[in-house]
């Protein structure tokens, strides 16, 4: 097999494809793929093959609109974004400027909506935790007053701020009740999650329309394909 899959109707060469599998087998991540040859392995070479169209995909894209594609280091996404657009667009994103380009064309004015946010706010809210700070006879702490002994904690409510107390074997005196900001603003972060999932409803559709996979380089979720085993 010499095609990658096709783009537009035309051919991908496989080259590429070959190209990544040698450098992954021989990098030092290497005893961690699975046996070459065997089902597991077939897999990964759906999987690398997938990263490539979509590496493929996006260079398209970015030459169609005229992208600024800076050549520059892979990029790293946290653990959350990348289980947000997918592992196969996350590695692709990561490694691909192009992909990136794309990414910033595709999602620059999405915005979460104000009830959204406010959906988020009231979903999370929760009050603030006041701190004492507290000395010891022999120290000085910070603790949330619901962890302190209750005999303690109530005795330090009823007394004056710095004055010491005593309950049972317990001495103290409060020096200071601190309540901390309020909870960041969620925008910022829901706008992020808001343009991943927009990228993803987008390169699907482009996928689907532009792509055309190509036998034994199927997508590896793909249930008709012999070396999908996951079975609900």
């Amino acid at each position: 097999m010499t095609t990658l899959g096709l783009l537009d109707g035309v051919p991908l060469s496989r080259t590429a494809l070959d190209h990544r599998l040698t450098a992954l087998r021989s990098s030092p991540r290497a005893t961690a793929l699975p046996q070459p040859g065997s089902s597991e392995d077939q897999q990964l070479t759906r999987w690398v093959a997938q990263v490539l169209l979509t590496e493929a995909l996006c260079e398209a894209v970015a030459a169609e609109r005229g992208l600024p594609v800076r050549s520059s280091l892979p990029a790293h996404l946290d653990q959350q974004a990348a289980v947000e657009l997918g592992s196969i667009t996350a590695a692709a994103y990561e490694g691909s400027a192009a992909v990136r380009a794309v990414y910033e064309a595709v999602t620059a004015g999405v915005e979460p909506a104000p009830a959204d946010v406010a959906r988020y706010r009231s979903m999370t809210a929760c009050p603030p935790a006041t701190r004492w700070h507290l000395a010891l006879p022999d120290s000085e702490l910070e603790a949330d007053p619901e962890t302190l002994p209750t005999a303690l904690a109530e005795a330090l409510r009823a007394a004056p701020t710095g004055e010491w107390v005593t309950a049972g074997p317990w001495k103290a005196v409060l020096l200071e009740v601190t309540t901390p900001a309020h909870a960041p603003d969620p925008t910022s972060a829901l706008r992020e999650a808001a343009r991943r999932a927009e990228f993803v409803r987008w390169l699907d559709g482009e996928r689907a329309r532009r792509l055309t996979l190509v036998e034994g380089l199927e997508h590896p979720g793909d249930p008709a394909q012999p070396d999908n085993h996951h079975r609900h």
